[in-house]
């Protein structure tokens, strides 16, 4: 569910949509998404009562109406049990609540803190009474309903609840259900998009009735959880291992339902093994909630789920993969979608420096227009997309203004600024404006080198002492001064240029400020701290640079913009100091590594979990062919120093869009302290009394990282 202001309001409507949308489709289950009433990125809104309060009230409201005759909603919020909070999903038909099954496993690494709002259900196959709250005893005329782990018995079959992280745990709940005649499961999730992960959920759910035999209903949530998340959808239909239906992964509609149909005889004839019938024939029971209801309307079984939603088919269909550069395409477009309507902004403001990261930047930014112009093409289909197009860019309530050229709306919304300096090149400029041209975003080309050269005079003012580059003559501590006031300037004017460009083309309002500093480049510290990195949200600050180029060349023929063929042949650099004959800034000789490296460290220190030493030991085999053991322990000791150093930098990252598993933001995903020994005496020590024993197995003359 997509969550804005009025969170609970949106929701209901929603979850009302849907559950109409399955009714005339002939659907009789409906499955939504996790915590879907209140959205499930409440974070510690989860502790204040008023949010229990509030999913309650929404609960009466649909419960009151006469959606549920009919039907089998399965819809999720949170509820204190016993002065307990949980996470749980209500079961609900004919004006009644049927069950509430709590979450039993709660997911609590990565992205997740689930344990800091909520407390699992712990007693597997019990159940007790839950007295229900007066507003809804006024509805239902229901004084207590069983709570806790059972399944739903229609007059036709048996529905058993699965909920998110449970369905990735080694031993799921399904498999116990199943065995106990449970056919039909139902999965409400809220799990984010992260490049390459879908496969993974696929397997699982494919994984979860291959050998057990049965019918899965997969709900995620779908849009920005109001933080750096984006949940993909892609609600997931599965039969005996086979995967009958697929919603979209990225969409910027609101509500979609899928279809199909099964016979369920299907699941009991694959169940008939004689192995099978022996394990299910001594699993314990659970309880039973008996509802005088048949999901069968004959031959067929209907049934759906929503949010993506779907009724379960037995013919299969080719799962839909997108690969990683049109995940970038359209994760993060949605992402910026999400954030542009409910900021209730007039477009967005990128500082063009003609690098490969703003750039993508800007590319990812004309995606959002495409999908907003797919979006509007469909008419009432997608509605809101039109009158929330209008909004923002300007046009009046009563507007017949259709968004349908991607180029003219991101004229509107999109502005662009090239803050050049003595230090610029031609080359960057001219990148920075055919790109613009290309794509059609408002933009400006300016020199401030009076603003730099006007801060020069007031230190040389106020301490007598005239600070030069290095190619001048001046020390490290100079020259790293003069880079950084000139990058964090351009900060400073780029938010004075976004709040008053608007102004200055006769609108109201002010725009956002998106940053373009790559996964890799924060990962190292590779960035001056309060520069034009600083901004309100960064979509590229997941996403590695790697992927990055791989996305500006998917992007180059598949959005038709030749011009971005120059962004991957230039040579990258920050441009903060002056060209000389003998002397270009260049990113990876500053860095002292490459981006693929910096890359690996990144896998090896945030997924695989390795300190310094176990780095080394790994990077000895992956790298022993092309580098000697003292090199590789050199280029270990750079990147530890260089993180640990710079790790003060990750606190004031700019919110980013979540698409990479080593993504280094401190405020969220990688909770690791601010202020280390950088230098690792211990650690340190060790590799290099290991690199000085072991012998060199390197051949290859070429001494860097080579990726695909």
């Amino acid at each position: 569910m997509y969550q804005e202001f009025d969170v609970f309001q949106g929701n209901y409507e929603r979850i009302m949509e849907s559950i109409a949308i399955a009714k005339s489709k002939g659907a009789t289950l409906r499955v939504g998404p996790e915590l879907e009433i209140p959205g499930y990125g409440c974070l510690d809104h989860f502790l204040e009562g008023d949010t229990v309060l509030h999913s309650w009230e929404v609960l009466a409201k649909i419960l009151t109406s006469d959606a549920t005759i009919g039907i089998l909603c399965d819809v999720g919020m949170p509820i204190v049990h016993k002065n307990v909070i949980y996470n749980c999903r209500v079961i609900i038909h004919d004006k009644q609540i049927l069950l509430i099954r709590p979450k039993m496993w709660l997911a609590n690494d990565g992205n997740y803190r689930e344990l800091r709002y909520f407390t699992p259900w712990t007693k597997h196959r019990q159940w007790e009474d839950h007295y229900l709250p007066r507003i809804i005893q006024a509805v239902t005329k229901q004084v207590k309903v069983p709570f806790g782990d059972a399944v739903i018995s229609t007059t036709d079959t048996c529905i058993g609840v699965e909920l998110c992280e449970e369905l990735f745990t080694p031993a799921s709940p399904h498999i116990l259900m199943g065995l106990d005649g449970v056919e039909i499961f139902t999965n409400s999730s809220g799990s984010h998009h992260e490049l390459r992960k879908l496969y993974r959920r696929v397997e699982l759910i494919k994984e979860a009735t291959l050998k057990l035999g049965g019918i899965y209903l997969y709900a995620n949530q779908q849009g920005c959880d109001g933080d750096r998340l984006y949940y993909d959808g892609c609600a997931l239909i599965a039969v005996n291992g086979r995967i009958v239906a697929q919603g979209s992964q990225f969409s910027l509609s609101d509500v979609e339902v899928v279809t199909a149909t099964v016979d369920i005889e299907d699941v009991r004839e694959h169940r008939s093994k004689s192995s099978r019938s022996m394990q299910a024939a001594s699993a314990e029971r659970y309880h039973r909630v008996e509802v005088s209801f048949p999901l069968t309307g004959g031959k067929f079984d209907e049934v759906t789920e929503e949010h993506l939603v779907g009724l379960i088919g037995a013919k299969s269909v080719p799962v839909k993969y997108h690969t990683p550069e049109e995940e970038i395409a359209l994760g993060p477009a949605c992402w910026l979608w999400d954030y542009l309507r409910r900021s209730r902004t007039q477009g967005y403001f990128v500082p063009l420096s003609g690098g490969v990261d703003s750039c993508a930047t800007a590319v990812i930014v004309y995606s959002m227009c495409r999908l907003v112009s797919e979006a509007a093409a469909k008419g009432r289909a997608d509605l809101q997309v039109i009158q929330d197009a209008r909004r923002i860019a300007g046009e009046p309530a009563d507007s017949a203004y259709i968004p349908s050229d991607p180029k003219e709306f991101c004229h509107r919304i999109f502005h662009t600024c090239y803050m050049g300096t003595e230090n610029s090149s031609n080359e960057t400029r001219a990148r920075a404006r055919d790109l613009a041209a290309a794509i059609g975003s408002y933009h400006i080309d300016f020199n401030m080198d009076t603003v730099v050269t006007a801060v020069r005079h007031l230190f040389t003012l106020v301490t007598g002492a005239r600070p030069q580059f290095r190619s001048n003559g001046g020390t490290a501590a100079e020259n790293l001064a003069l880079q950084n006031i000139q990058a964090r300037l351009r900060m400073v004017l780029a938010y004075m240029f976004a709040q008053l460009l608007p102004w200055v083309r006769g609108g109201n309002g002010g725009l956002l400020v998106l940053g373009s500093a790559n996964v890799d480049e924060s990962l190292r510290g590779y960035l001056t701290k309060y520069d034009c990195s600083s901004a309100d949200i960064n979509p590229i600050g997941g996403i590695s640079k790697t992927d990055l180029k791989k996305f500006i060349a998917h992007a180059e023929t598949a959005f038709d913009l030749p011009i971005l063929r120059s962004f991957l042949d230039a040579v990258p650099t920050a441009e903060l100091e002056p060209i000389t004959e003998t002397y270009v800034q260049s990113d990876e000789a500053d860095m002292g590594m490459t981006y693929d490296e910096l890359s690996m460290f990144g896998r090896l220190r945030k997924v695989e979990k390795c300190g310094p030493y176990s780095t080394f030991t790994k990077l000895v085999h992956e790298w022993g062919s092309f580098l000697s053991p003292t090199e590789i322990a050199a280029k270990v000791k750079l990147f530890f120093f260089e993180h640990a150093r710079n790790r003060h930098k990750m606190t004031t990252l700019t919110p980013a869009y979540h698409a990479e598993s080593y993504s280094p933001d401190d405020n969220r995903f990688d909770l690791r302290p601010f202020l280390y020994p950088s230098r690792f005496p211990w650690q340190f020590k060790k590799i290099d009394e290991v690199a000085a024993v072991l012998p060199d197995r390197s051949t290859s003359k070429d001494k860097t990282l080579k990726t695909e």
